[in-house]
């Protein structure tokens, strides 16, 4: 059973004091320049004034980050409450968490945090009742805690373990080598690695990277050719053997994994964020690889090689995936044998441990979880500690017991054990925080968009809260790319909640959570559905009186900054505060930079005369007008961000200053030594949920008050 602490004197009364600050327009936003500079598509000039911002290592660009930063934190230490927040998120925060453990041989390998440690450890047992040791501790390599590491793979005999290495939180990595007996680094050190795990093979690793950039164009120069090689301990990286490279197609990504019987290795190719290729070959032999399917509309990989035969995770002809045994001597469709077939609901992931399948759906974009034999039959439902996500069931043939982390929006992530011969869950690790959950409750609605397809949305608040239009409201969302929002807990969002606040998240097109056809009606020129999805999310929430126009603050990250780029120029009227997030907000430049290239499957690009029409349409850059009453906005970026490049926040922000009318703050908080967002300390994580949150209550005339 779950036990949780209320303490009191750290509680967050419910009162509220409303403050008229819609006259406080005494910002003076730092100038920045404007060239003559335009871009020509199909005949039609753009013009870019800003684009000078493109150039974050330039002394000019940076002296216009130094000034921006003054001016929003000047803005935000006016905010009286912004200390208070800040120190309850640290109280939040402050509570002892971990991963579910990864087996490797008789060792446990888990990550954990005590509390505010700006990076998980690396921690291990030998034995799973072994003493706790730590492996390693990143926290020791930076006193900003800017670097982090992250388990990559185990080699065959369990002696060796790879450690994926990143600094100041960009998508760049190193992949560091390191003895386990030992605890030590054993000198192998690769560079340049992106977008790749260790895939462990005899007596070496196959890996994916590129090429090293130009000096000081790491961050922002388009990546090109990244290729699989394989490494041999002991030696040095320049030996490295190229494995595979598509210099006829240098955008594409490539990966590789290897089925647990070793007996064959997966070549993955992807052009970019949507469908791939799937190639193998027997890892025993020499020669290339044979292709298992083909073009790039399809999404199909290998779960395992069982008897001869593939087991494919596959949306070929079934939007909602189905499993399917191929022979790979005779991989045609017509001699596939049906596992799993297509159901109503998405068949999220399999998994094949401990000789069973193990299928994840999402059900309304809730988990469950069937267990089945490796036939498909047999089917029973595993029963879960409540309705919410369930993430793990990986392990090998010979396991008998599997681990997975369960939470919902109210409950913290937990671990669970699963044992197949008693075919029951057991609590492994239980989370504990200084809030007590009974207090909160939530429930999942459905409204219709504007085109009257019905869109799922969960709706998250304190119990017993009054339904008149006063309650302020956060309206989270992303709609793209596949991904799957689901119930899920963040620490950042209780000060909110406690606050008498309503927390909403819309299961928009563009997303995973009903199958690859509610993601297509999200996508390329489709996109705008997305936006009229979280437009009529916000209108259901203002008619059901859960809040009003002048509660409601927007938020998203990456393509969710987007989302929120685009909806607070489209309806600047919906919203009182826009909070768009590392967005991708230059849509017709997007493609140019690091990885962006990789987007182009999604939104389309800017070089196609009618994908340039569609794409202008919405790009919030573009599509910011003079003299409009904008609402308060807080654009946050990272100086290190080479996924989502930081000009994109830079240009906007610029733009936006220039045009905005009213006094409605436009302000800009750009992280130093920071990326996307992967690997970001803790400390500085918490630092920006409390701005982003303090901004947001200060412009909606609220202030939280604190008992003694």
């Amino acid at each position: 059973m779950r036990s949780y602490f209320h303490i009191s004197l750290f509680a967050l009364a419910l009162l509220f004091c409303c403050v008229d600050r819609d006259n406080d327009n005494s910002i003076i936003y730092p100038e920045s320049k404007k060239s003559a500079h335009t871009d020509r598509y199909h005949g039609v000039d753009i013009p870019d004034p800003y684009n000078w911002l493109e150039i974050d290592t330039s002394a000019e660009t940076r002296a216009w980050i130094n000034e921006q930063n003054k001016t929003t934190n000047s803005y935000l230490e006016k905010i009286p409450f912004r200390n208070k927040i800040r120190k309850r998120l640290d109280d939040l925060m402050n509570y002892p968490r971990q991963s579910a453990p990864l087996k490797a041989g008789n060792y446990f390998f888990y990550t954990a945090n005590s509390g505010l440690q700006n990076q998980a450890v690396i921690c291990y047992k030998e034995g799973l009742n072994g003493k706790e040791k730590v492996f390693l501790d990143p926290n020791t390599f930076s006193e900003e805690g800017t670097i982090s590491f992250s388990l990559s793979g185990f080699s065959e005999n369990d002696s060796l373990l790879t450690l994926s290495k990143s600094s100041a939180g960009s998508d760049w990595q190193e992949l560091i080598v390191y003895s386990i007996k030992e605890k030590r680094a054993i000198g192998d050190t690769l560079k340049w690695v992106k977008f790749s795990s260790a895939t462990w093979f005899g007596n070496g690793f196959y890996y994916s990277r590129y090429p090293a950039p130009k000096e000081g164009e790491a961050f922002k120069q388009s990546n090109s050719l990244h290729s699989v090689y394989y490494h041999i301990i002991g030696e040095n990286q320049e030996n490295d053997v190229l494995v595979y490279r598509d210099t006829v197609n240098p955008k594409r990504y490539h990966s590789i994994s290897i089925t647990e019987d070793k007996k064959y290795l997966i070549l993955y190719i992807a052009e970019g964020t949507d469908g791939f290729e799937c190639h193998f070959k027997n890892s025993a032999q020499k020669g290339t690889f044979s292709p298992l399917f083909t073009g790039y509309n399809q999404k199909s990989s290998v779960v395992d090689h069982v008897n001869g035969r593939f087991l494919v995770l596959t949306n070929v002809d079934a939007s909602n995936n189905k499993l399917v045994s191929i022979d790979p001597l005779n991989p045609a469709k017509e001699n596939w044998i049906e596992l799993i077939p297509e159901g109503k609901h998405l068949l999220q992931k399999v998994s094949s441990s401990c000789g069973l399948l193990f299928a994840s759906y999402l059900e309304n974009a809730q988990t469950r979880i069937y267990l089945m034999d490796l036939a498909g039959k047999n089917k029973k439902e595993i029963s879960l500690p409540g309705t919410g996500s369930a993430h793990g069931f990986d392990g090998k043939r010979e396991d008998s017991v599997v681990y997975y982390t369960y939470s919902s929006f109210t409950f913290p992530g937990s671990v669970y054990s699963y044992n197949i011969k008693t075919g029951h869950s057991t609590l492994y690790y239980e989370s504990k925080l200084l809030y007590d959950p009974l207090e909160y409750e939530s429930k999942q609605v459905f409204y219709e968009s504007k085109d009257g397809t019905p869109v799922s949305m969960f709706i998250v608040h304190k119990k017993g809260i009054q339904l008149d239009g006063n309650n302020p409201c956060l309206l989270y969302g992303y709609g793209g790319f596949n991904i799957s929002l689901m119930p899920g807990f963040s620490v950042s969002r209780i000060p909110w909640l406690e606050n008498g606040g309503v927390f909403a998240m819309p299961n928009l097109r563009g997303g995973g959570e009903y199958g690859e056809n509610w993601h297509k009606s999200g996508m390329l020129e489709n996109k705008q559905n997305v936006f009229n999805d979280f437009i009529s999310a916000a209108e259901y929430l203002i008619k059901e009186k859960y809040t009003t126009s002048k509660n409601l603050v927007i938020s998203g990250r990456s393509n969710g900054g987007l989302l929120v780029g685009a909806v607070m120029t489209q309806r600047p009227d919906l919203m009182k505060v826009a909070l768009p997030g590392v967005g991708v907000l230059d849509m017709l430049k997007y493609h140019k930079f690091t990885v962006g290239h990789g987007w182009i499957p999604e939104y389309g690009s800017s070089e196609d005369p009618e994908q340039f029409k569609n794409l202008l349409s919405y790009s919030p850059l573009h599509n910011l007008k003079s003299n409009i009453a904008y609402p308060a906005c807080l654009i946050y970026t990272g100086d290190h961000d080479d996924r989502v490049v930081p000009a994109h926040s830079f240009k906007f922000a610029a733009t936006l200053q220039e045009k905005a009318a009213g006094p409605a703050p436009q302000l800009i908080r750009i992280e130093t030594k920071a990326g996307h967002g992967g690997g970001k300390p803790v400390s500085k994580l918490m630092d920006e949920e409390a701005d982003k949150l303090a901004f947001s209550l200060y412009n909606l005339g609220i202030t939280p008050y604190y008992s003694d």
